[in-house]
């Protein structure tokens, strides 16, 4: 296997969340809709804000990796819900759907010999498919371990 596949092996897994990182499913897994919208103690987001954070940023990064027409969103307005609850019954279960569909999409995109991983996006300044990919993971992760700060803070971790 040449290196490039082997990298590109890596990144789809830990997109993941295998190796040191949590998956998401483990983290938004039996998530109390009557919780979802609760701030934990003095921690600044809900359960709610995080995984819609997480997808919007995600969806987002994938629309820049994808989309020759991209038009760059305003921070931190539109990556942000304001509201601490969910809009609805529905939206948890349609946010993580979304981010599992957003997330398989991004390993399909890292995952294919067609594209190269080194080559500047043409609508950016200098960003490629391989420095995404691990803006992907890095935010991804980084939001994993605050969702899982709240579920402790709940009392609701580990999930049973």
């Amino acid at each position: 296997m040449k290196a490039e596949d082997r990298l590109r092996k890596q990144l789809v897994s830990t997109l993941g969340g295998h190796g040191a990182h949590i998956d998401f499913d483990s983290v938004v897994k039996d998530f109390s809709s009557d919780l979802q919208g609760k701030k934990a103690g003095a921690l600044p987001h809900s359960a709610w804000q995080l995984l819609e954070h997480m997808r919007i940023a995600q969806a987002d990064i994938l629309e820049f990796c994808t989309n020759l027409g991209y038009q760059e969103r305003k921070w931190p307005d539109d990556y942000w819900p304001h509201n601490p609850a969910p809009p609805d019954k529905m939206a948890w279960d349609k946010a993580v759907k979304a981010f599992r569909r957003d997330l398989k999409q991004m390993q399909d995109l890292i995952a294919d010999p067609e594209r190269d991983l080194y080559a500047p996006i043409p609508h950016g300044d200098g960003q490629t498919l391989l420095r995404e990919a691990l803006l992907v993971i890095d935010h991804n992760s980084y939001h994993l371990g605050e969702l899982v700060g709240v579920r402790q803070q709940l009392g609701i971790w580990p999930p049973k």
